[in-house]
This record gives structure tokens, sequence and C-alpha cells, in this order.
């Protein structure tokens, strides 16, 4: 994993290393554990809140952590990898993890659901979480996260929105572009329109996911 730089260390990060080695045991070294915490917090940026910082970042670092063990082959592909990427990761993308969670009811018919961005955002776009809500999908812990290597490697099928070549292309995976508007200044009523278009988008895939 490639490293970012840190604000120095901090103790609930470290208890973070320690509670992740102890959990990827086997499939994780320690050492690799030790770097991608630290460098998961210097990830989030601007999205380091306060009492939330150490809880993000191990959320973060968790998903890179078994990421980087299903490229490694540690981690089984038992089912589709999915990984959906847009700038921000604050409203387009959001709303597609989000639904495909949703439509699979939890039983991982969906496969492993992802989301990240290539510049990411504070936070999710005004009304995304209320938006969602209004269907019964749950964003309510979601944040924006930044595009990693291990998170396009571990990937069998990547969705993009918008965030042209800034997403890597690596050879085996399968690539598909949703054209979809930015909900950045969107009214309430186009961000309806904007989720409904990815819930009817998301239902195709996973149909498709089904099938294969």
């Amino acid at each position: 994993m490639t490293s970012a730089s840190t604000d120095g260390p901090i103790d609930e990060l470290h208890a973070a290393v320690d509670r992740f080695a102890h959990e990827f045991a086997g499939v994780c070294a320690r050492a690799t554990v030790a770097e991608c915490v630290p460098d998961s917090h210097a990830r989030l940026g601007s999205l380091r809140l306060e009492s939330y910082e150490a809880l993000l970042t191990y959320r973060y670092a968790r998903q890179r952590l078994r990421a980087g063990a299903v490229v490694d082959g540690l981690r089984a592909r038992n089912v589709p990898e999915v990984l959906i990427v847009c700038t921000h990761n604050a409203g387009r993308s959001q709303l597609a993890a989000a639904l495909l969670e949703h439509q699979a009811g939890g039983r991982g018919t969906a496969g492993t659901v992802r989301s990240a961005g290539t510049a990411p955002a504070q936070d999710l776009r005004p009304g995304v979480r209320d938006t969602l809500a209004e269907v019964g999908a749950d964003a309510r812990d979601a944040f924006p996260k930044q595009l990693t290597e291990e998170l396009v490697a571990a990937a069998d099928l990547v969705i993009t929105m918008g965030c042209g070549d800034a997403c890597p292309v690596l050879p085996g995976r399968r690539y598909v572009d949703w054209d979809l508007p930015d909900p950045a200044h969107a009214t309430t009523e186009e961000l309806r329109d904007i989720r409904d278009e990815v819930a009817r988008r998301v239902t195709l895939l996973r149909h498709e996911l089904l099938d294969a």
C-alpha cells in the first residue's frame, strides 16, 4: 500500500492496529496493518471530525485490509466484488452502493459492495441520506473514502460515474460507466429523480449478478 503523511501517533489508532493485527492474523502481516491504519487516517483528510476520527479511520482501514486480503488471495472471492467510484464519493456512488445493498436485503446476493472517490468530499451531499431513507435504504454510517489501489485490484466489477481517467484501469476487471447527473446542486425532486434512475440501474445489475 502506498503511504500518505500522518499527523503523528494517536492512541486510538494504535489500539486499532492491535485489534486488526489480531483480527487479520494469518491474513495480513502486522507490518501491513501498521502501515494501513495511519495511512487511512491521513487519507480521510478533512473528514477527521473530533470523536468520529478514530471510528471513521477504523472503518476505512478495515475495508482496505479486507480488499488487500482478496487481492493477495487470502480471502475467497465467494461473491462478486463490486466497486462504485465517482469523483467526490458524496452523491451518485453513495446512492448506488446503498441501493445495491438495500435491494440485496443483506443476504450478500449483491456481492461485496464498496464505494470510493478520486477526490473525496468532506461528507455526503445534502439530502442524500434522507432521499435514501425515503425508500428504506440506510446510509447513516456512510462517509466519503479515497480510492486506493487495493480497492480497485480487489474488484471484479468497477462502476464509474463521471471520474474520467482518474480511476486506474487494471486488467481482468470489468468496467462500466454510468452517465448520471451530479447531484451537487440538485433540488429535492431532482435528487429523487437521480435516486430512482440509480435504483433502476442497480436492479438490472443485481439481476445480472444473480444470473451470473
